[in-house]
């Protein structure tokens, strides 16, 4: 029984002394969130991911509204506006050059549009039309009559 004694404090001993070969254990996330390789990279995905979502609907929105814009100016009540704006401006215009240099023309003139005023004045050789805007900014225009032929 000595010698069993013996031999299994051996074996024991042959096992403890033996060479344990290990190696750590590391643990790695799969996410780049958690683990911090990659993870500047990981977030400049992310928020160029929001960025370009987010300048997206801006730019749908904007379109939506410039649609709606387009949509409401072709309505064939805004063209119709329109065109009836476009043809008292030409009977206007062609009244305004009658009394400047028609049959029987007036020496001077003077009328407003929308805030702009409008005048001019015939001294036999030429008109001076003078227009003021709103902010007062003055444009004066002086047309001969005799190189035209009027």
């Amino acid at each position: 029984m000595k010698k069993r004694i013996n031999v299994g404090v051996w074996i024991g001993l042959i096992f403890l002394v033996s060479n344990v070969n290990a190696a750590p254990i590391e643990h790695k996330f799969k996410s780049p969130s958690f683990s911090g390789i990659n993870q500047s990279s990981h977030y400049l995905t992310i928020e160029n991911q929001e960025t370009s979502r987010k300048d997206a609907i801006k730019q749908e929105l904007k379109d939506l509204q410039e649609q709606l814009e387009r949509d409401a100016e072709n309505t064939t009540l805004a063209k119709f506006i329109r065109n009836v704006e476009s043809r008292i401006y030409s009977t206007l215009s062609r009244q305004i050059v009658d009394s400047m240099f028609g049959e029987n023309p007036s020496d001077s003139g003077e009328f407003n549009i929308e805030g702009t005023g409008i005048s001019y004045v015939t001294d036999g050789d030429s008109v001076v039309l003078t227009v003021t805007d709103e902010n007062g900014n003055v444009t004066t225009i002086t047309i001969p009559l005799g190189d035209f032929g009027i």
